[in-house]
């Protein structure tokens, strides 16, 4: 269920092609990462809005 802060699909085509080119690759041979960009978007804008320490984040 998304939050009032999350990024709806339309942003999300909008932020993608912009944080391609500034985020690093991942390396070969780690394990892929748990969770996507756009949740961690989610989560940054999430704290951002509601203010609540990073270990109060809904799962």
């Amino acid at each position: 269920m998304p939050y009032c802060s999350s990024l709806t699909d339309s942003e999300w085509e909008i932020m993608e092609p912009i944080l391609h080119p500034i985020l690093p690759t991942k390396k070969q041979g780690r394990l892929p990462s748990n969770w996507t960009k756009r949740e961690i978007l989610d989560g940054i804008f999430y704290q951002l809005k509601n203010g609540c320490n990073w270990q109060d984040l809904p799962g």
